[in-house]
């Protein structure tokens, strides 16, 4: 069904308006809604926030529309019970982010020059540290995934220029992690020397990939969530094709798991 856009008569601030008095109602009238705190919603939003990067991978902006509203209700829902508990107004929320964009963006708002993207982000850091953030890895969630939260503190350091001058130089610390990490193994019996050891020189090596990722403009969540999802799809067609040929797969061998798993590629190719 081709986008319709809405009627350009019709004010964003009215819809949101209309979010915030369902809230107001709720809060007031529904049994779940009146006993939800800002605890009981946190594992919730997760969920919500995880629904809404699933739909942004799949590219279906239908799902993604629907779950940016449901983001959205948590966001409203946050604000309503700070309010309640006399913290803080929406309003509030709403003029922080915006005088926070309007600071940290002087080359828009003020009369900084910048050439690129790094300037920006260097731009950035700088006001950051000056408004008081001690570090500039403190705006680092400490919750994050390993995996995202490598990408974020390379990211980070970057906007104040640490990091490496070019690609060659971080593929070549990938190349050294690696022969760190073999030499953790006794090759002939294929076993882990030290556990410990191996482990910590495992960390460096997924940190040293995520960095080269980085400067190729790969953003390694996507791509090991996409590599997820692709393994899941040739798992699951496997699963059926044995079933429908009476197969168990405890009992298949690797060669007869290989055959449907070919299949499953070829029917994923483009």
């Amino acid at each position: 069904m081709p986008y319709i856009a809405p009627d350009p008569q019709e004010n964003p601030g009215k819809a949101f308006e209309r979010l915030l008095t369902i809230l107001d109602t709720l809060r007031v009238a529904c049994p779940w809604d009146k006993k939800q705190t800002m605890e009981s919603l946190r594992h919730l939003t997760i969920e919500e926030m995880y629904e809404l990067t699933d739909a942004i991978l799949e590219k279906d902006f239908a799902e993604i529309k629907k779950e940016l509203g449901d983001v959205m209700m948590h966001l409203v829902f946050y604000a309503k019970i700070a309010s309640e508990q006399q913290q803080f107004h929406v309003v509030d929320v709403l003029n922080t982010v915006c005088d926070k964009l309007i600071a940290r963006h002087p080359h828009i708002y003020s009369d900084t020059d910048v050439e690129n993207e790094d300037d920006v982000k260097r731009n950035w850091e700088t006001i950051k540290l000056a408004e008081g953030n001690k570090s500039v890895l403190s705006g680092v969630p400490k919750g994050l995934p390993a995996l995202v939260k490598a990408y974020r503190i390379q990211d980070k350091v970057r906007g104040v220029g640490f990091d490496w001058e070019d690609k060659s130089q971080v593929w070549l610390k990938v190349e050294e992690e690696l022969a760190e990490f073999k030499q953790e193994f006794n090759m002939e019996s294929g076993q882990v020397v030290d556990q410990e050891k191996a482990e910590s020189e495992f960390g460096d090596l997924l940190f040293s990939l995520i960095n080269y990722a980085r400067h190729l403009h790969i953003n390694p969540e996507n791509a090991l969530e996409r590599t997820n999802k692709k393994f899941i799809q040739r798992f699951t067609h496997l699963e059926k094709r044995a079933a429908e040929n009476g197969q168990s797969l405890q009992e298949m061998t690797l060669e007869e798991m290989d055959v449907y798993w070919n299949e499953a590629k070829k029917l994923q190719q483009p």
